[in-house]
């Protein structure tokens, strides 16, 4: 009797924190999706520019048709996937290889480097020597300026790295008994079975590289190579995107909840496809340090 009393006990008590926390995650869920939602009716509802409406009362998407015919933030538009495409590139492959040096139990200095790596996650050079240091390399109003700093992520090769030690080493017996190089290893065996890794450290490179404003503002001086943030800023303050430029016909907030809308969507649209490995690859990645 004890017994079966003790198992409904615990089935209540299981039932109630299932709600507990259905209704947490629900209340988090709309604590995140709320102001999306918002975002996006404020640039295609020009009447609902100072309220908290979730459903157009008026639908228009001329705020849309504006910012598309604005041909000045074409160039910086590209810029920015220029830079993320490249940017991720390089950053994955630094990356990979950096994390898997440092697993190679043989490797003379292993532990030191590690360290190194570590450290750097507490501490850095600061802005001025960094802008010096990129200012004597050659670098200065350069694209790489912003494409080689940001590539090297210690957080990411840490993340990659424990990626790396949880596949089984029996892969790396084998292939070292069938006489397999290091690199062969690397092409054939570890990069393979690492897609939900590559795809989680890739989003997260990808995100800083759209997302970077302040390197471009640092490093880059020349117009034609600012990035689409950097663009959408300097015409959203100087009114050209707002304000005169529409006549007057549409509210400015419905412009820059536009603007909004359009620089998140790019990442919007990809999430969706990558969160599968995204999940695995971030779980996957903490169990071994």
């Amino acid at each position: 009797m004890k017994d079966k009393m003790s198992l409904q006990k615990g089935y209540r008590a299981r039932t109630l924190f299932v709600i507990f926390n259905y209704i947490f995650f629900i209340l988090v869920m709309g604590i995140m999706i709320v102001p999306l939602l918002k975002v996006f009716v404020d640039s295609v509802d020009p009447t609902a520019t100072y309220g908290m409406r979730l459903i157009p009362k008026e639908f228009s998407l001329g705020a849309y048709q504006h910012i598309l015919g604005t041909s000045s933030l074409y160039r910086p538009f590209f810029v920015s996937i220029f830079t993320t495409i490249v940017g991720t590139v390089i950053g994955l492959a630094v990356t990979t290889i950096g994390a898997y040096v440092i697993i190679q139990e043989e490797m003379p200095g292993r532990k030191l480097f590690v360290n190194i790596i570590m450290f750097t996650m507490l501490f850095s050079g600061g802005l001025i020597p960094t802008y010096l240091a990129i200012k004597q390399i050659g670098l200065l109003d350069s694209i790489w300026a912003v494409i080689l700093p940001l590539s090297i992520n210690a957080y990411n090769i840490i993340l990659m790295k424990s990626f790396f030690q949880g596949l089984p080493q029996s892969l790396f017996e084998a292939a070292e008994i069938d006489g397999c190089t290091p690199i062969g290893t690397f092409t054939k065996i570890v990069l393979p079975l690492s897609k939900p890794a590559l795809a989680s450290v890739g989003l997260f490179i990808a995100v800083a590289y759209w997302n970077d404003f302040f390197h471009f503002q640092i490093y880059i001086n020349n117009p034609n190579w600012q990035n689409f943030q950097v663009k959408v800023r300097e015409l959203i303050l100087s009114d050209t995107l707002l304000g005169t430029s529409t006549g007057g016909s549409m509210p400015p907030e419905m412009l820059k909840s536009a603007t909004i809308v359009v620089v998140m969507a790019p990442f919007l649209f990809i999430y969706p496809f990558l969160q599968k490995y995204f999940v695995k690859g971030i779980t996957l990645g903490a169990v071994k340090g």
